[in-house]
């Protein structure tokens, strides 16, 4: 038996995590105290990497405890009263806000001070760290719709302004577009705004081909990562032997029993160095038994 292993090319930190990460990491060669606000990243593995540089996560009403030193702000992006409680407070930021999303902020921003009185609404996960970013560019009043039923409960006589959280399903957004049109009042003024990051959107079909290509899919993800959770349902859904893992531990080696691909993938959250580990797993395991390789 000769078994192939690969590694989606496609797959790991996007380049909003990856920027994050490197800024943390310089920080932390300085030998310097640096804290972050929130996970750094939906993945333990490489939130206790970090840690172990030095770097100390924080939420919010720990933050507003500290003065006069640094805070970095992760790829998710943070409403404007995590800024001022930083210039009160004497904080020094590390904005690792995504470009894409911290662009997606100023957008909603302008409409809803062009527009206070229209239904500024985030197709979104409510309490995600990025959504929570983009309703406090609205004073809070924006709407976030997880679902076609939570949209259903909008007034369609006001004018409606849809936006997208960046790491959402481009074709649920179109659903619920498409849904809004046919309801809307004629009187009222409906713009979408495609804010879907074409590179988390791109994976779906990338990583579908990539599953549909071998005989058993290790999905290796934090489970609190919403990217990951998405993935992985697309991973399963064209390969019912798809196994989503946090660590190489969680791995069952029955999995492999006369299969001849195996197929290593992750979100966007992923480190590569974690999927690598769980190759590496694999084959360590694999020669033990006389199991030749591709």
């Amino acid at each position: 038996m000769v078994l192939k292993i690969e590694i989606d090319n496609e797959s790991g930190f996007c380049f909003g995590v990856t920027t994050a990460i490197k800024k943390a990491e310089e920080e932390l060669t300085n030998k310097q105290k640096l804290y972050c606000l929130g996970d750094i990243v939906h993945n333990g593995m490489e939130c206790e990497r970090l840690k172990k540089m030095g770097l100390e996560t924080i939420n919010h009403d720990e933050m507003a405890n500290l003065h006069n030193t640094k805070v970095l702000l992760r790829a998710h992006g943070e409403p404007p009263y995590t800024y001022e409680v930083a210039n009160k407070n004497g904080i020094e930021i590390i904005d690792a806000t995504c470009p894409v999303v911290l662009q997606l902020q100023k957008r909603i921003k302008r409409k809803f001070d062009a527009n206070p009185q229209a239904q500024i609404v985030i197709f979104g996960k409510n309490g995600h760290a990025e959504v929570l970013g983009l309703v406090g560019q609205t004073n809070s009043r924006a709407i976030v719709v997880e679902n076609l039923d939570d949209v259903k409960k909008l007034d369609f006589k006001r004018d409606i302004y849809l936006y997208s959280q960046t790491t959402k399903s481009l074709d649920e957004f179109r659903r619920i577009i498409s849904y809004i049109k046919r309801n809307i009042d004629e009187k009222a003024q409906f713009e979408s705004f495609d804010t879907i990051c074409r590179q988390v959107a791109n994976r779906m079909p990338n990583i579908a081909e990539f599953a549909s290509r071998h005989d058993v899919i290790l999905f290796v993800s934090g489970r609190k990562s919403s990217n990951g959770k998405v993935l992985f349902a697309q991973c399963l859904s064209k390969n019912p032997r798809s196994y989503h893992i946090e660590s190489p531990e969680e791995i069952d080696l029955s999995w492999f029993d006369g299969i001849e691909t195996v197929g290593i993938c992750g979100a966007t959250s992923t480190p590569k160095w974690l999927m690598e580990e769980c190759r590496d797993y694999i084959i360590s395991y694999l020669h033990q038994r006389g199991v030749s390789l591709a």
